[in-house]
């Protein structure tokens, strides 16, 4: 029978070894889960005032079974997410025991929700996720890979920076985008806009924008690009169903704003089905011929009822992020 611990920094070597097939990418998910000097007292906060993710490790003798990752959100809802989980293959016992165990802390701590979002090449753990765990699927999320950059004019003047003045409208246009049977589960409320105090111990990086009707100065669109190693960066678009957008103008000035930082990276575009504007994202995306590298099922275990990358002949299998190929050069 393993046992269930914090990850400490001393498990960092061990920890190497077993996420080793992830290649460049393990040394940014170590760095991530545990090198932050507020860490080790991050762990005794309430959960209202965490802002960090913690790590829980599955040790059996000296054998390292598994690892899972969750991390909070601004929500006062405190609803929280399952970031990665890596088991070995064949085991969905140990992710079963991983799983229960975070649901069973966060849960007796005071969250309402934990998401968690699932590559749809994994039936097997989306099984195990809802019949052993108690997690329901509401949805998916794609991304999008720009293969090349669009070069589409765009008005620079309809463009701005994020303000936190901002926050209220953007929180409306959010929620109004989202499906109505998905609100009570998914929408957000003011704060989880607003610019956090720790901000600046933030592992991601995040480039906000907003567009505004050029009559009325009302907000008609948010725009956030946010990366976690500065060389992928994923863009989220939001925008009122009501208004007529050149989305591939949005993208030309989202690859503007970051070609201003890096000359290497690699761009990304959020899809999402639980949005009255998803599927019509998807069919333009086609058009444009992105190429879809990932298709994510989301699933949650709210009481309100309504988590990366495939590894070929990897020892674990892994619940992650995005982004298993290099990034794109640019000039």
């Amino acid at each position: 029978m393993g046992k269930i611990r914090k990850l400490y920094y001393f498990d960092k070597k061990k920890t190497q070894e077993m996420i080793s097939f992830l290649n460049n990418e393990h040394d940014n998910y170590i760095n991530h889960i545990m090198f932050n000097p507020f860490l080790p007292l991050h762990y005794f906060l309430p959960l209202n005032l965490k802002f960090l993710p913690e790590s829980y490790l599955l040790k059996e003798d000296d054998e390292y079974k598994g690892l899972v990752t969750i991390a909070p959100t601004k929500s006062k809802y405190k609803r929280m997410e399952i970031q990665k989980l890596f088991f070995e293959e064949n085991t969905l016992s140990d992710a079963v025991e991983l799983i229960q165990f975070v649901v069973s802390k966060y849960k007796a701590m005071g969250a309402l929700s934990i998401l968690v979002k699932v590559d749809d090449y994994l039936p097997e753990l989306v099984t195990m996720l809802i019949s052993k765990c108690g997690f329901t699927q509401i949805s998916y999320e794609k991304f999008w890979r720009i293969n090349k950059f669009l070069e589409e004019p765009f008005d620079k003047k309809i463009f701005r920076p994020f303000r936190n003045s901002d926050a209220k409208a953007v929180t409306n246009l959010y929620n109004d985008s989202l499906l109505p049977h998905f609100r009570p589960l998914l929408s957000k409320e003011l704060k989880e806009f607003k610019e956090s105090m720790f901000k600046g111990l933030s592992y991601c990086s995040e480039y906000k924008y907003v567009i505004e009707d050029e009559k009325t100065k009302a907000i008609i669109a948010y725009v956030n690009i946010t990366s976690s190693d500065n060389e992928n960066y994923i863009l989220d678009i939001t925008q009122s169903a009501w208004v007529n957008l050149d989305i591939n103008s949005i993208i030309s000035f989202a690859t503007y704003q970051i070609k201003k930082r890096r000359k290497k990276f690699g761009l990304f575009v959020r899809t999402k089905r639980y949005t009255d504007l998803g599927e019509k994202y998807e069919e333009q995306f086609l058009n444009n011929k992105f190429e879809c590298i990932q298709n994510q099922i989301v699933l949650t275990n709210s009481s309100a009822r309504v988590l990366k990358e495939k590894q070929e002949n990897a020892k674990f299998t892994v619940l992650a992020d995005i982004f298993p190929t290099s990034p794109v050069i640019t000039q």
